[in-house]
């Protein structure tokens, strides 16, 4: 009997445990506030908040690809792959250091573009003055100018011959921004590959003259590149190469 008491009791209490937190939950439930997110409200140049933070959210995505086409970053990191390439030394610099100076760079280089872009077509976009297809019209105008300016005139012509619709443009003014941007990124790569090649014969003829001699002395063994990457690189430091590197990249935009 006594044993029968108790295990009523142990049902009890574990029915009250068990029923215990669902009754507090629908207690609290009736006090807590109710909470919602609201992100469809009207800004003041009447465009909805949740399509500019799309709109934001697009244009933060397509940064590095307008890094990389759009700007003089690519000429710049392909020259500087090309140095580290003809000193003949495999990770040094690191990667990380070598796109850390192409985007610091880059951004000297740019720096007026993209002040023109804040003047023009940010800042009056944030006040209101301008609408968002108009901001995006006045930021192509300085980028484009840059463009122009760096572009091949025969990668122009043959991207323009190639794309029907620009046969019937009149000016500059008229082609469209794809087929510079086509054109501008082909004349890049021409010109990075240009000077990577003007900075390579200096350090090929130090390879062939160790060479020579290391054969002329019998040791054809040695490998040639253990003895001329010292002379290569008392070279590069003696005729203060990154400084003319840099230097030579900022004015080949001017």
């Amino acid at each position: 009997m006594m044993k029968r008491i108790i295990i009523l009791l142990i049902l009890i209490i574990a029915l009250v445990l068990l029923f215990a937190p669902v009754t507090s939950a629908a207690s609290t439930d009736s006090v807590l506030p109710s909470i919602s997110v609201d992100i469809g409200g009207e800004s003041a140049d009447g465009a909805s908040s949740s399509l500019e933070i799309i709109f934001l959210i697009t244009i933060l995505s397509l940064l590095p690809s307008i890094m990389i086409m759009m700007t003089s970053f690519t000429r710049i990191i392909i020259v500087l792959s090309f140095v580290r390439s003809a000193l003949g030394l495999q990770q040094t610099p690191p990667n990380q250091v070598l796109i850390g100076l192409a985007l610091f760079l880059t951004f000297f280089i740019m720096s007026p573009i993209i002040n023109q872009i804040n003047t023009q077509a940010y800042t009056p976009y944030t006040k209101g003055e301008i609408t968002q297809t108009e901001a995006i019209d006045k930021a192509e105008v300085p980028l484009r100018e840059f463009m122009l300016k760096q572009v091949d005139e025969e990668d122009l012509n043959m991207f323009i011959s190639l794309s029907p619709d620009e046969i019937k443009a009149k000016n500059v003014d008229d082609i469209k921004t794809n087929v510079v941007v086509a054109a501008f990124i082909t004349s890049e790569l021409k010109r990075a590959f240009t000077i990577g090649f003007l900075i390579f014969l200096p350090f090929l003829i130090i390879d062939m003259v160790v060479a020579s001699v290391l054969m002329s002395m019998g040791m054809v063994m040695l490998p040639p590149v253990m003895i001329s990457l010292p002379f290569k690189l008392i070279l590069f430091v003696l005729v203060d190469g990154w400084g003319l590197i840099v230097k030579t990249l900022i004015l080949s935009f001017h």
